[in-house]
């Protein structure tokens, strides 16, 4: 992943990102119901790799199955490259775990950039104490084979109702994630920067009184002549 995009996707916030999102007919790329076990006091910036869990049968999914060396979970946590995201589809069903702290470390120490899911998380107080930002519906103990077999990697997925390509961008902030189509990341990463840059702006004038109207968004050419004083003061 290019360093320049990483670190000015470090910087803005998913609502930004959303609505830079939005304004390009993009409305559904947050992912939904998913929230960090823990804050880690930065964002989750990374290129998506791709788990998909399907409905468990009985037949297929013993406790044996994690002895095999192919097992997609075991595979996906072994291999997810350094500075990507793990972004697992469990079917929005937090029943079962999608996986535990033992897993969460081992992509720790690969230098993954974090870890996602619809589901759940078992051990999740020992995954908050962990240097890796992880996202998830709730804690949850079963498991993953009670519910669900993690059935294959690296295909497009729906993870909380969003669509997500092996390769998208994935942000996450103190409050959710967000997922930003390859293509078109470098130009919503600029965008979204400057965005932030005139919303700090606009909470320094709200903070002294002033009102939204005119101020957010930009109607009144008083507010872009101080916005453009401002910015110039600051080096922004």
């Amino acid at each position: 992943m290019d360093e320049t995009l990483r670190d000015q996707l470090m910087t803005v916030s998913v609502a930004t990102l959303s609505t830079v999102l939005y304004k390009r007919g993009l409305r559904n790329q947050v992912i939904q119901g998913v929230r960090p076990v823990a804050a880690k006091g930065r964002n989750m910036v990374g290129p998506a790799v791709t788990l998909r869990y399907i409905p468990a049968r009985e037949d297929r999914n013993g406790i044996e199955v994690f002895r095999r060396p192919d097992h997609p979970q075991r595979v996906a946590v072994d291999t997810c490259p350094e500075g990507a995201v793990l972004v697992m589809d469990c079917r929005k069903d937090p029943r079962a775990a999608s996986a535990g702290d033992i897993l969460v470390t081992r992509l720790m120490m690969r230098g993954a950039a974090g870890v996602v899911t619809d589901g759940g998380f078992r051990d999740a107080h020992e995954i908050a104490g962990l240097d890796i930002p992880a996202y998830h519906t709730r804690p949850s103990s079963p498991t993953n084979l009670t519910l669900h077999e993690a059935y294959d990697l690296n295909l497009p997925i729906g993870c909380g109702d969003a669509p997500v390509f092996p390769g998208d961008i994935i942000v996450g902030d103190a409050d959710c994630v967000i997922v930003i189509p390859q293509d078109i990341a470098a130009d919503v990463a600029r965008e979204a920067v400057e965005m932030s840059v005139y919303e700090d702006f606009v909470v320094e004038q709200v903070k002294a009184g002033a009102s939204i109207i005119g101020l957010y968004p930009c109607t009144k050419d008083e507010h872009a002549q101080a916005f453009a004083a401002w910015r110039k003061d600051r080096g922004r």
